[in-house]
């Protein structure tokens, strides 16, 4: 399921991220990087995992699955309903089957029988309809609400059975279940209990549970022993600690104070493979981006937004950033990926960038904008490089804005931001990239509401063959390229570092590590 890959020093590539990120390395031919531990699952141990950051609260509608985010925590305490391997095709879990007859405008979702929470409580067709309606409740907070909001209605046939209807057809929407928080499950009756209650004693139905969690220290997950897919977990217990800094992180995983690391930085990734730690990741498409908001100024005119898209130099930031070993996502698509176009996604003008920040300065309109990042280390260095490129234009200001993760969910409802470091990563890019850009997305942090831009997306949305798709997203790119609702900045390959005496390192999504598939060879 994983894809493995070498890590050459000329094969690196970067993952950072709405929440942090580095990189490091540079491109070539993926082969085969150093194993971990292998034969036949070892039970018992405990195995001491690294994060890139630590979740305000343990709601999985809030929780984010992915990499960056609290993937690995909602996998441990909720499980999965459905995952996807490295072909794209799913494989169920806790979910027997969700199929569409109608192209995606319906699904029916079937649930293995006789799953229940690590309370006892039954996890029925009602409890999913629970869950992902409260992702759709704007005052829940979920990140997620645009995927769930594509759900019309929900039914309950049996208590296995919830059948769905959606706004618009999705023949793709099991990709919006598998990579993000529709997957996870938790007890209703304990969702009801509400913020510091649930945060103290999470319901779920996953391999794991909570024992104890002193906040930006550790959190302590046990075995459940009510997981339906017995003999797994494999491991007894799960200590998981965040660790930001990206040096700190590998040298911790180096010198045998951890096992395992959610990892996005790729000197880290370059460095552990060099001395022969077992690598994985994911590639995708679409990368990191700084999401411009077109509602207000200065980025509610185009020129403002072509402007500093000319600014930039992407070989420069790449260099001061990465150290020239970054994959600068120059296009939306991946080489490999069949909607892949040549044509760039943006070119540094700095002549013609001056001009229009000039004649905006001549209109009583000069640049200025704050720039919202996380306090990640190569997420300052990327600001800081961005404001230094800027500094040498005329009429133009830039200031950098630093906040914690967990109150980026917050700029979703606020949107008070000139321009803020997101990402839109993906294989598929339905449902990701939709969401990302579709005028009535809530995940739609740029807020630009193209109607040419919406029709190209659905249509590849839509579309029932690879070249019709193609088609419909070479419109896209074509769109995004003029309006510049964000500027892309590097790849977002989503990886882990392990010790040698790690198995079963597997990850799905968008990164999001399974914790019942660990094990530990003494």
């Amino acid at each position: 399921m994983i894809h493995r890959a070498r890590l050459l020093v000329t094969a690196l590539v970067c993952c950072t991220g709405l929440l942090l990120g580095a990189c490091g390395g540079g491109g070539g031919d993926p082969a085969t990087s150093a194993a971990g531990a292998t034969g036949e699952p070892v039970a018992g141990g405990e195995a001491r995992v690294l994060l890139l950051s630590e979740p305000r609260t343990l709601d999985p509608a809030v929780v984010g699955n992915a990499y960056a985010s609290g993937a690995l925590i909602g996998n441990a305490l909720y499980g999965t309903l459905m995952i996807n391997d490295a072909a794209g095709g799913i494989r169920y879990s806790m979910a027997e089957s969700f199929k569409s007859t109608d192209n995606g405008k319906t699904f029916e979702l079937k649930l293995r029988p006789g799953l229940v929470f690590s309370d006892g409580t039954p996890l029925n067709a009602q409890a999913v309809k629970y869950n992902w309606e409260r992702i759709k409740d704007p005052a829940t907070g979920s990140a997620n609400r645009a995927e769930a909001t594509m759900i019309a209605s929900s039914e309950v046939v049996d208590d296995v059975t919830l059948r769905i209807t959606l706004v618009t057809p999705v023949p793709k929407y099991s990709e919006a279940v598998i990579t993000t928080t529709l997957n996870w499950i938790a007890s209703p009756a304990a969702l009801e209990k509400g913020g510091p209650a649930f945060d103290r004693n999470p319901i779920g139905a996953g391999p794991f549970t909570l024992q104890s969690w002193a906040r930006q220290d550790n959190m302590r997950l046990v075995k459940n022993p009510r997981y339906w897919d017995a003999p797994k977990p494999y491991l007894d217990s799960l200590v998981l600690r965040p660790a930001q800094d990206s040096n700190q992180r590998y040298n911790t995983l180096l010198t045998g104070g951890a096992d395992l690391a959610v990892d996005s930085s790729w000197i880290n990734l370059g460095k552990a493979d060099e001395a022969g730690l077992p690598v994985d990741f994911l590639p995708a498409s679409g990368g990191i981006l700084a999401a411009l908001n077109t509602r207000r100024a200065p980025f509610n005119d185009v020129r403002a937004r072509q402007a500093v898209a000319k600014a930039l130099d992407m070989d420069a930031l790449n260099l001061a950033v990465w150290n020239g070993g970054a994959r600068m996502a120059t296009t939306l698509f991946t080489d490999s990926s069949p909607f892949y176009s040549p044509t760039p996604l943006q070119r540094t003008d700095k002549v013609a960038a001056q001009k229009l920040f000039d004649e905006l300065a001549a209109e009583g309109k000069p640049v200025s904008f704050s720039f919202t990042t996380t306090p990640a280390s190569e997420n300052r260095k990327m600001a800081e490089n961005i404001q230094a490129q800027l500094s040498a234009f005329k009429n133009v200001k830039f200031h950098i804005r630093v906040i914690e993760v967990a109150e980026f969910s917050a700029l979703r409802t606020s949107h008070d931001y000139d321009a803020v470091l997101t990402s839109s990563v993906f294989q598929d890019p339905d449902p990701r990239l939709p969401t990302t850009f579709l005028g009535d997305s809530s995940a739609n942090l740029s807020m630009l509401d193209d109607p040419q831009l919406d029709e190209s997306l659905l249509a590849g949305r839509t579309a029932t063959s690879v070249a019709e798709r193609k088609k419909a997203y070479d419109r896209v790119q074509a769109r995004l390229t003029e309006l510049v609702p964000a500027i892309f900045f590097v790849r977002g390959p989503l990886g882990t570092i392990s010790a040698r005496n790690v198995g079963g390192v597997s990850q799905y999504g968008l990164g999001s590590l399974l914790p019942e598939e660990l094990w530990i060879k003494p």
